[in-house]
């Protein structure tokens, strides 16, 4: 089922797995335009902690293709999520 779409203005961040867990959505809208480089520091602010329990060891999508955001050199750290984009945090799926 496709996300609703974000009011003017914001785009869509899809929580899953302890991403949803940690801050107790399945999704949200944020302001946009975000550069890439930004939003790990965006949802620090809003849910302190999260870089150390989540975000650092997540995948990243924006319009359903993976982008890497992780350490200086990342080749899409100058991306822009602009208004109307869908992001989805991802954590590691474990299996056993």
């Amino acid at each position: 089922m496709a996300s609703p779409k974000a009011p003017a203005g914001h785009f869509s961040i899809l929580y899953f797995a302890s991403a949803s867990t940690f801050t107790n959505k399945t999704s949200e809208y944020l302001s946009a335009p975000v550069e890439a480089r930004g939003l790990f520091s965006k949802l620090e602010e809003l849910y302190p902690g999260i870089n150390d329990k989540v975000l650092n060891s997540c995948a990243v999508t924006v319009n359903l293709s993976y982008i890497e955001i992780d350490g200086d050199e990342a080749p899409d750290l100058k991306i822009v999520i602009k208004e109307g984009d869908e992001v989805a945090i991802i954590p590691p799926v474990s299996s056993g």
